[in-house]
């Protein structure tokens, strides 16, 4: 993410007012029965947790889990240079968090960790937009160095969300401008590429409610499930959920799914004014999804 709200001042006292993005666990049987994960303190992941730079929030929360520990990738907003930096937390159980470090920095702002798998290998595409290229990253070691190991697009590309499907490589993802109006669609049969441009692609124009990318696609019953952002009638507003009917090399159809929106604002004060981002995952019977949410601070003079 990169977008921050303020708004104008109510008193002399206070400059303005700005949003500050936390992360949470959600648990629940369904991905329409997800809530705040029973006996677990929220936030699972904060500012206030990140001791190794300047943290202003933390936000876009991916995890994997390898080998009895789950690993969770973030950005961390560094406050000293004011871009984003990708951090790592871990957990035993998925349920309770510990803050690790910066495993990604670059000159250029990173967020959006999506991070996965194939074989025993782990990959990363971050948001680069800054470099003007959507790139691939590659754990070496897993999990706290990465390293660049190509180009999937070139251009100013925003929440980029990789998964397979029928036998090949898709990638959902947001041109910077418009900002949050549009969703096009990349496909290829190698990670490596070569990454075409769906021809029904872009697939959403001028709706900032259903364009940009909000977490991980998931597969349920077969089908991929897509979570898109609602930026109405502001950024962050809440998290919807579509099922994708039909994907082929040359058709594309969509429904939105009838629990969605999955994710909005709630009485908690980590996510009293809206919710963002969902990384869900199927363990055990049921889900576990790491999820974002953000609240207005007072920033004084």
């Amino acid at each position: 993410m990169r977008a921050e709200l303020s708004i104008e001042p109510t008193a002399k006292k206070v400059a303005h007012r700005v949003a500050v993005w936390s992360i949470g666990i959600f648990s629940g049987s369904t991905l329409s029965d997800l809530k705040p994960a029973p006996g677990i303190e929220m936030p699972v992941i904060s500012a206030k947790d990140v001791n190794d730079v300047p943290a202003k929030f933390v936000a876009d929360p991916f995890m994997i889990e390898a080998d009895g520990t789950w690993y969770m990738f973030f950005e961390v907003m560094n406050a000293a240079t004011d871009k984003g930096e990708i951090g790592l937390a871990t957990s035993r159980n998925g349920f309770e968090w510990n803050y690790q470090r910066i495993v990604l920095s670059e000159p250029f702002h990173l967020s959006y960790p999506c991070v996965f798998r194939i074989g025993d290998e782990y990959f990363m595409i971050p948001e680069t937009f800054e470099a003007k290229a959507m790139k691939l990253y590659r754990a070496d070691p897993f999990p706290v160095r990465w390293s660049c190991v190509g180009t999937l697009v070139e251009g100013p590309w925003v929440d980029s969300s990789i998964f397979f499907f029928n036998d090949c490589w898709w990638v959902f993802s947001n041109p910077v401008a418009p900002e949050n109006q549009i969703l096009e669609l990349f496909c290829a049969d190698a990670i490596s590429g070569p990454w075409k441009r769906h021809p029904m692609s872009p697939l959403i124009g001028g709706n900032n409610r259903i364009a940009r990318g909000g977490g991980r696609v998931i597969m349920l019953d077969g089908k991929p499930i897509r979570f898109a952002q609602d930026c109405f009638p502001f950024y962050g507003t809440s998290v919807r959920a579509f099922e994708v009917s039909l994907l082929t090399h040359s058709k594309y159809e969509e429904r939105e799914l009838e629990l969605s929106p999955i994710l909005c604002a709630g009485n908690q004060a980590w996510r009293q004014e809206g919710m963002h981002h969902i990384d869900p995952h199927f363990v055990e019977g049921r889900w576990l999804a790491c999820v974002d949410g953000w609240r207005f601070e007072d920033r004084k003079l």
